[in-house]
Parts: structure tokens; C-alpha cells; sequence
């Protein structure tokens, strides 16, 4: 059974940091994409961060390309997302999920974690 627990979330001021941790226990599934969706109150889900549990390669949306670090930790099985110069937009719901590739899991992931809070303060 697949679980997905995040955490990290919290109030932050603009400009500030947030280090957010997803443990990730697949059970029998087989998923080697792991990403970070958000979803901001009023709006649709959408795609943040993306990582391969085997090759490390990892992808970004356009809006924290060179804010956001997404990475892994295969013996801990964590994968964590350092939201570095946070701004009033990214505020949402951050989810965590996986798919079988890290490319399906940009689109259309399998499962999904319950979600952690971030809340930027302009």
C-alpha cells in the first residue's frame, strides 16, 4: 500500500525558506517518479517539481525554476523539496505523489499524500 506523508509546511514571510519532506513507502507499487504538486486557494492543482528515484534527474515549472530544490534520500526514502525566496504566490496546498516515471508524475500521478500548508506572508 502506497503512503505518501508530507510535512514542512507552515507561515512563512516573503522572501523566507521552507524545507518541505515527503517519506515515501510504496508497498508492492513500482514508482520511479516523484514529485511536488501545490494547489493555491481558488485554482486548480498544478505541477511544481519532479524527481527520479533511480537517475536523481529532476524537472521544475517555469514559476520556481531557481527557488525550488527538489532531492532524494533512497536510504531514508524522503524526498524533499527547499523552497528558497518564497513569495505570496506560492501559497497552497504542496501535495507529494508518485507514478511509475517521473515523467507521468508531471501529469497524471498515482497516488497522492495528504498535503502540507504553506502560507507566505507579503
Amino acid at each position: 500500500q502506497v503512503q505518501l506523508v508530507e510535512s514542512g509546511g507552515g507561515l512563512v514571510q516573503a522572501g523566507g525558506s521552507l524545507r518541505l519532506s515527503c517519506e515515501v513507502s510504496l508497498g508492492t507499487y513500482t514508482g520511479f517518479g516523484v514529485g511536488w504538486w501545490r494547489q493555491a486557494p481558488g485554482k486548480e492543482r498544478e505541477f511544481v517539481a519532479s524527481i527520479s528515484r533511480t537517475t536523481g534527474l529532476t524537472r521544475y515549472s517555469g514559476s520556481v525554476k531557481g527557488r525550488f530544490t527538489i532531492s532524494r534520500d533512497n536510504v531514508k526514502e524522503t524526498v524533499f523539496l527547499q523552497m528558497n525566496g518564497l513569495k505570496a504566490e506560492d501559497t497552497g496546498v504542496y501535495y507529494c505523489a508518485v507514478a511509475r516515471t517521473a515523467v507521468v508524475v508531471r501529469t497524471t500521478p498515482d497516488h497522492w499524500g495528504q498535503g502540507t500548508e504553506v502560507t507566505v506572508s507579503s
